[in-house]
């Protein structure tokens, strides 16, 4: 009796570990909130969203305990007028790892700084993506803003590995968006509230004139990053290839949101890869390189001669 015990619970745990998706680490930065508010209530908070991001099922995919994404969100909070309620910025980054190697890339790396929320402490983070607003919206933004980035982080994880992988997961973050709270302040969430936000970033990822994008993801990944411990030269010259597809879609979709949020984050490891090239890839890349991710321009132009 005991040894089937002890083979149940084995069972469960071994489930477990094959279930959740995400190792998430999240910093709740309370450093200019003012000093009339109880200090605990944020070491709660961040410990309610570690287990709200890590214990909940995204997906119905099957994960691996070393197959979890890495990610990191940073939330850094501002008081407002309003008893209990925060502004805030929320900065979100996920990593990929590389095949057969022990470096993981940067994938996402993106500030939000449309982050509003009512909350108390040991209030009970709930989310149902089929009822995204519960009964007090600036309580329900919180779990909306944190499962939406949940879905985009597994999505564009899963386009990466293959080819429109991650098209259900961005359709997940495109229905939170969708059924998104309204008012008190809350924004971010629809197309009139900016041209850079969480509308406008599921939108062009499922949009059938920018929707390439998530091959693009796939063929840097798989067709370039994974194959530099094969084959360097070949693995390079697709990158080359794929700058060139990056830089027509861009002639094509100038200033679209999509392209900053794939180039973001990727600075250092672009000018790594491009290091070793041939003077004459080399040179391609700086050019386009330059025009695409306009942040780091002097940075190719002066680190890729």
């Amino acid at each position: 009796m005991y040894r089937v015990y002890f083979f149940i619970c084995f069972l469960l745990v071994s489930l477990g570990l094959k279930s959740q998706e995400l190792k998430a680490r999240v910093t709740v930065n309370y450093s200019r909130v003012g000093n009339s508010v109880n200090k605990n209530a944020f070491q709660t908070l961040q410990t309610s969203l570690i287990n709200f991001l890590n214990n909940r099922k995204w997906t119905a995919d099957t994960y691996g305990q070393n197959e979890r994404i890495e990610c990191n969100f940073l939330l850094n909070l501002e008081s407002t007028d309003e008893l209990n309620v925060y502004k805030a910025s929320l900065m979100v980054q996920s990593a990929r790892p590389v095949f057969n190697s022990s470096y993981s890339s940067p994938i996402i790396n993106f500030k939000d700084d449309n982050v509003i929320f009512k909350y108390q402490e040991f209030q009970q983070l709930e989310f149902n993506e089929n009822r995204v607003t519960g009964n007090d919206a600036l309580a329900s933004n919180l779990t909306a803003i944190f499962a939406y980035y949940a879905y985009m982080i597994v999505a564009v994880d899963a386009s990466s590995f293959a080819s429109h992988g991650g098209e259900s997961f961005f359709q997940k973050a495109q229905n939170i968006v969708n059924n998104s709270p309204d008012g008190n302040g809350i924004t971010g969430w629809k197309s009139f509230d900016g041209i850079r936000n969480r509308y406008w970033l599921a939108e062009n990822f499922l949009n059938n004139r920018y929707n390439q994008m998530q091959d693009y993801y796939y063929n840097y990944y798989r067709l370039g990053m994974d194959n530099f411990y094969q084959n360097e030269k070949t693995a390079r010259n697709n990158l080359v290839e794929l700058l060139l597809q990056l830089d027509d879609f861009n002639t094509q979709n100038p200033n679209t949101m999509i392209i900053q949020f794939f180039f973001q984050g990727k600075s250092n490891e672009l000018i790594k890869l491009f290091a070793k090239a041939s003077p004459q890839e080399k040179s391609k890349a700086r050019e386009i390189l330059s025009r695409l991710d306009i942040t780091n321009s002097s940075r190719y132009k002066d680190e890729l001669k």
